[in-house]
């Protein structure tokens, strides 16, 4: 059984228990809160009033130049790596020691 349903069923065995030692439910309507209405807490909560909408600044033309600029950047970038240079790798031995290094064309 998991936790829950063992949860459950103790809750309903405490239950069972009040009610046969002659304890009684009282009905609540539904949408009724517990909440005290002379709490000003509950007061304020509930005087809450949002601020108008405010009309939007369009960006459009912004956030093009910005997408312009980045696809600009990843072209150069795409040149810049095809002329690649030689680069030094790590030779090893048989038995996993570095040996030497020797340059390679990519």
């Amino acid at each position: 059984m998991s936790h829950k349903q063992l949860l459950r069923q103790r809750i309903r065995q405490q239950t069972d228990e009040y009610l046969a030692r002659g304890g009684h439910v009282r009905k609540v309507e539904p949408g009724a809160s517990g909440a005290d209405p002379a709490d000003p807490r509950a007061h304020h909560q509930s005087s809450f009033s949002p601020r108008p909408a405010q009309e939007r600044t369009p960006v459009n033309e912004v956030v093009a130049a910005i997408e312009a600029r980045k696809q600009a950047r990843k072209a150069r970038a795409r040149k810049s790596s095809r002329r690649q240079q030689p680069r030094r790798r790590l030779v090893y031995d048989d038995f996993g020691e570095p040996l030497r290094w020797e340059w390679v064309d990519n």
